[in-house]
């Protein structure tokens, strides 16, 4: 009986000192500080992913079966001014034999006092059917909404063929382009349906096991305006727990008030 008496005393204590340090936390910022490492830390790692993207290698372009991810967030404040936001994101790829299905989908709102401040939803959705590891065709279809965009409804239903021009361990290259239509109704409710096309470039060089390149390219062109981006990068896996990438990011929007618009960035990721 005294040894159990003995231990719920130090059990009692310890949670009478743990409490004074978790106020702490919430009053010094240690909270905050820790959920925005967190974000930027998944940030990077997202963009390390994309340099090693699973899609560039093999004739498959996602394993096969079911794999997928989901991610929800929401906060609200009181005070002089409420403030609420919800985000949502999740991605989904399906693979059976020589075809491959990808959705994505990705949804913002936020609000302060009584206005809307924030309303955005995306969604995309691929299929792609391998005749063999070099040759295959895709169907493509994505929604864009801003309700704050001067280009409310964005919308694009795409196909054509691909192929894999280089596919070695190295180096791989793939290209693939097809006719679809596009839907665009602005913020002043003026729509416009017509016929567009779609380019699409996907490059990847290994250099050794430590650092590579990669280079990708969108194009969707139409009477009514021209999208196209670059993004070039390079990444360096320096151990296994070090691993950054640097990317220049070129977005070109012709209907856009700057036309042009480029980033610079650093992905840093460190584990130990």
């Amino acid at each position: 009986m005294k040894l159990v008496h003995k231990f719920a005393s130090v059990s009692a204590l310890a949670l009478m000192l743990a409490a004074p340090a978790y106020a702490q936390s919430a009053l010094t910022g240690i909270d905050n500080l820790n959920d925005r490492i967190d974000d930027i830390t998944d940030d990077a790692k997202d963009v390390l992913a994309d340099g090693e993207d699973a899609q560039r290698f093999g004739p498959l372009g996602v394993p096969q079966g079911w794999r997928g991810s989901m991610a929800f967030s929401a906060s609200a404040t009181d005070g002089s001014t409420d403030t609420g936001e919800i985000s949502l994101a999740g991605r989904l790829t399906y693979g059976t034999g020589a075809w491959n299905h990808f959705l994505g989908v990705a949804a913002e709102y936020g609000r302060t006092g009584s206005t809307t401040t924030e309303k955005e939803f995306f969604a995309t959705y691929e299929a792609n059917r391998y005749f063999n590891d070099r040759v295959y065709a895709f169907a493509l279809a994505r929604y864009e909404f801003d309700d704050f965009a001067t280009d409310k409804h964005d919308a694009f239903i795409g196909f054509g063929p691909g192929v894999r021009i280089l596919n070695s361990e190295k180096s791989t290259w793939r290209i693939q382009a097809g006719p679809g239509v596009r839907y665009v109704k602005t913020a002043a409710g003026a729509d416009t349906t017509e016929g567009s096309g779609l380019i699409a470039s996907r490059y990847y060089y290994k250099f050794n096991s430590t650092v590579s390149l990669t280079n990708d390219t969108d194009l969707i062109a139409s009477d009514y305006s021209t999208l196209a981006t670059n993004d070039l990068g390079l990444n360096f896996k320096l151990s296994d727990t070090i691993s950054t990438r640097f990317s220049y990011r070129t977005e070109y929007n012709s209907e856009a008030a700057d036309e042009f618009e480029n980033k610079l960035s650093v992905a840093l990721v460190l584990g130990f």
